[in-house]
């Protein structure tokens, strides 16, 4: 029985298709390779696709027997959505009411699905639990919240079995170096931090210095993707053995502005990051922390890279290695 990972190119994806296929799953990867790279793709079998294709998803279930999905396809980008929301409303609701058609139509009832602290928006309080309210500040937000309630009522209906991973900003790479984070163009903060020093950029761009925050810019919870890799496997198991729906907040439980990330860059990189601030940014909450108790709890989830030095000692690695990413 095969693990279908929709979006495994991408950046978590590729990482959790690596985790894996290291604990032994046989593993499909569909991808469109709008913003993926099959170059990051560790092993498995690769298929070129997009979930919207509902002949392309008939092709893949018919080839295999697929027992769940890890669920990764999507478009992604809070500033992004907000300027073009027609087109995260198209291509994360069809395409993953596309999917779960297909699913149920070959009898696959399992799904482990890339969630986001963007369906809190911005919170009633710090650190964020699971049964908070969900008011997103964005369409990337408003899209993914609407794909874990359709979730929700096709447990209902069918007996569509879902957990939902909301995690906070994921970063680092793979300490082996084979992959990292490669967006074109890059949107993280982290990568583009270590851009300039590489020489790519001129400066870092803070987008608002007046947020209500220690000192005045935005604060996130960052979490290393191999960590969130090992979540998406656990979550998977966890589905195996209990065969029940859940949600589960995925981070670290501490928070960092993003003049400390910087800070930490230059000391890690020796290089001075020159930083201009910039407006806001629509949709960008003040700070995101996560409670992440209950994944500990019931998934027996334990982050094993949480400090800020490791996870951008990572990114440093694979981007000196790879200063074009998956180019180099």
């Amino acid at each position: 029985m095969a693990i279908l990972v929709t979006g495994g190119s991408g950046y978590i994806g590729s990482h959790t298709v690596m985790e894996l296929l290291e604990q032994g799953e046989e593993v499909i990867v569909a991808d469109n390779l709008r913003t993926g790279h099959q170059a990051a793709v560790a092993g498995g079998t690769f298929y070129h696709g997009d979930l919207r294709d509902r002949a392309f998803l008939q092709q893949v279930f018919k080839q295999h027997q697929i027992e769940a999905v890890i669920h990764f396809a999507a478009n992604s980008l809070v500033g992004e959505s907000v300027q073009i929301p027609l087109d995260y409303y198209e291509n994360n609701l069809i395409g993953s009411h596309t999917l779960v058609s297909v699913m149920l139509e070959h009898g696959v009832k399992k799904i482990v699905f890339s969630s986001t602290a963007a369906t809190y928006g911005e919170p009633n309080r710090v650190p964020i639990y699971e049964d908070d309210p969900t008011a997103p500040t964005s369409p990337y937000g408003e899209t993914k919240l609407a794909m874990e309630r359709m979730f929700h009522w096709c447990d209902q209906a069918y007996g569509l079995k879902s957990i939902s991973l909301r995690y906070f900003n994921a970063a680092g790479a793979h300490l082996s170096g084979k992959i990292g984070e490669d967006h074109q163009p890059e949107s993280h903060l982290i990568p583009i931090i270590l851009q300039v020093a590489l020489g790519q950029r001129e400066h870092i761009a803070i987008f608002g210095d007046d947020y209500p925050t220690e000192d005045g810019t935005c604060v996130r919870d960052y979490i290393h993707v191999m960590d969130l890799a090992k979540a998406h496997w656990l979550a998977l198991e966890h589905l195996r053995k209990q065969n029940q729906s859940n949600i589960f907040n995925l981070g670290n439980g501490k928070g960092f502005s993003v003049k400390q990330v910087i800070e930490e860059a230059r000391r890690i990189t020796g290089h001075p990051i020159p930083a201009q601030i910039h407006p806001r940014r629509a949709g960008d909450p003040a700070v995101l922390i996560a409670s992440a108790e209950k994944a500990r709890r019931e998934l027996g989830w334990t982050p094993q890279y949480s400090d800020l030095e490791t996870i951008i000692k990572s990114a440093w690695s694979w981007h000196q290695a790879h200063p074009n990413g998956f180019q180099s």
